[in-house]
């Protein structure tokens, strides 16, 4: 039996499985293998094909891909954010390889990702939605575009990246295990848990072969927070809601519209600088300065930085040597009790700041 028809059995049992507290167990197990046998079809061995376009090297300060179904007019989107030559038609999958495109804004140079219109089914591979979805992973933001007429897709399109194992707007789970050599499975928990008990948590990590581990939750988390710990392949995104062609609808009609979105007409420009702000402000981007010991700083050209960065990643964006070389830093700005405070790798910066660093010498 192949990987698809044992998934496929497992997701009829549980979908035929009672859900109350004397199934709870037995549930939890079937979710957990369930998402190994995800996990396999996520990330095939590989093959050495190449994906048509699809392998985009990042560049830029951050990068952000169009996510929607075909025609929804995320190639006209692209071009007006950047000016970009995507082809553009009326009709369905113009777009067939991954586009890249460059906005700027606010000294930003954020790159933008058209791709193929994903479909239902494209986390199973229909039209070439594996391709689309994975390009999809690697994004510091992922722009779900929609049609004015089609809101209710929403839940679908989000459904398709969270069989891959997207999870949008969700902090990564504060649970930690550390394997071990022998002595069963040993649970802490800094926080009182409701959601999940001894029996569960272990009979969880044991479908993914760990008999002897320390678990320690920082949570109160639910069966399928501790499965996407174990699966090990999450990626956790910000996302942005964006709905298209609201020039074609009137103002009653979006006020009946119950999620967060950003109104745009890509065809008519229509509040595209709004966009910028809002794709700019979903990427918690910051700006901070660099100034050498004995010059000024160079208030021209920013460092884009991710807002809770730290000296040492300023360090490793600046050059691979200077964290290992680094003996302090030296700050003006917000993050500063007073100008040219002496600070180390792990100070965090602020909008603004602007930094020296110091390095051992020798």
């Amino acid at each position: 039996m192949g990987i698809e028809e044992k998934l496929r059995e497992l997701e009829d049992e549980m979908a035929r499985t009672q859900k109350n507290k004397a199934t709870e167990y037995h549930i939890g197990l079937l979710k957990a293998k369930i998402a190994k046998l995800k996990r396999e079809i996520i990330a095939p061995k590989k093959s050495g094909i190449r994906t048509g376009g699809f392998d985009v090297k990042k560049s830029g300060d951050a990068t952000v891909v169009f996510i929607g179904l075909p025609s929804v007019g995320k190639s006209t989107l692209l071009n007006a954010l950047t000016g970009a030559k995507s082809k553009t038609a009326s009709y369905a999958f113009t777009t067939l390889t991954c586009i890249p495109g460059v906005m700027e804004y606010n000294g930003a140079k954020i790159q933008l990702l058209d791709l193929p219109g994903i479909i239902v089914g494209a986390k199973e591979g229909k039209g070439r939605g594996k391709e689309v979805l994975a390009v999809a992973r690697n994004a510091d933001l992922v722009l779900i575009l929609l049609d004015v007429f089609q809101p209710g897709i929403l839940a679908n399109i989000k459904e398709e990246l969270a069989g891959i194992g997207i999870r949008l707007d969700e902090e990564p789970p504060k649970i930690y295990i550390t394997k071990k050599l022998r002595g069963g499975v040993e649970i802490n928990s800094t926080v009182p848990l409701t959601k999940l008990n001894e029996k569960m948590i272990t009979g969880v990590i044991n479908e993914y072969g760990m008999h002897n581990a320390s678990i320690v939750f920082r949570e109160d988390a639910s069966v399928d927070r501790l499965i996407d710990v174990l699966a090990g392949n999450r990626k956790y995104n910000h996302s942005l809601v964006v709905l298209n062609k609201v020039d074609m609808v009137s103002a009653e009609y979006l006020k009946a519209i119950k999620f967060d979105y950003v109104p745009v007409s890509a065809e008519k420009s229509q509040n595209i600088e709004g966009l910028k702000k809002a794709i700019f402000d979903g990427l918690r981007m910051m700006r901070v300065y660099t100034k050498p010991r004995t010059d000024v700083a160079d208030l021209k050209e920013p460092m884009m930085m991710r807002t809770g960065s730290t000296i040492e990643d300023a360090c490793n964006r600046l050059h691979r040597d200077l964290a290992r070389d680094f003996k302090y830093a030296l700050i003006w700005g917000k993050s500063a009790k007073f100008p040219g405070q002496k600070v180390g790798i792990q100070h965090v910066l602020q909008e603004g700041d602007i930094f020296s660093i110091i390095k051992k010498q020798g």
